[in-house]
């Protein structure tokens, strides 16, 4: 039996979590998903420059997996602008942790919680809970605590 996968931490949610080719219609195209753990890694290392052991500590995770997390990220992106696939961003296996001014983001944590099954998972902002279904057992959701 594997072990159970420890949660990333998170500082930082994308305010916009969808990316799309121009000129093609969204009906048209296919998508690529990106964890939002993946998205962080590739803040932290493409976008702020930090090295690898730097990120791996602010992820709480090894630096071995945060190469692998990192290497999944461009390889989807890769796939995305050279395919001309839309890119989405959601899900993956993470915590958010509240950081310094700038690092991450504002407001009070919010869940979208199961209706079924209780099942509770970070609220993205401009993305309304009931919009979404359970990853676990495909119910609907709603904001919770």
């Amino acid at each position: 039996m594997p072990r159970p996968r420890i949660s990333r931490v998170i500082g930082f949610k994308p305010n916009v979590t969808y990316f799309k080719p121009a000129g093609i219609r969204l009906a048209e195209l296919e998508e690529t998903v990106l964890t939002v753990d993946e998205f962080e890694a590739i803040r932290l290392n493409d976008l702020l420059g930090l090295d690898q052991n730097e990120c791996a500590k602010k992820m709480n995770i090894s630096q071995p997996t945060f190469y692998r997390l990192l290497s999944s990220a461009r390889k989807r992106i890769a796939d995305a602008l050279i395919n001309g696939k839309a890119i989405r961003i959601e899900g993956g296996n993470y915590k958010i942790v509240q950081t310094g001014r700038g690092m991450g983001f504002g407001g009070p944590a919010t869940n979208c919680v199961c209706t079924k099954c209780g099942f509770k998972e970070p609220k993205i902002r401009g993305v309304p809970c009931f919009n979404k279904k359970c990853p676990k057992c495909g119910s609907f959701m709603i904001r919770g605590d």
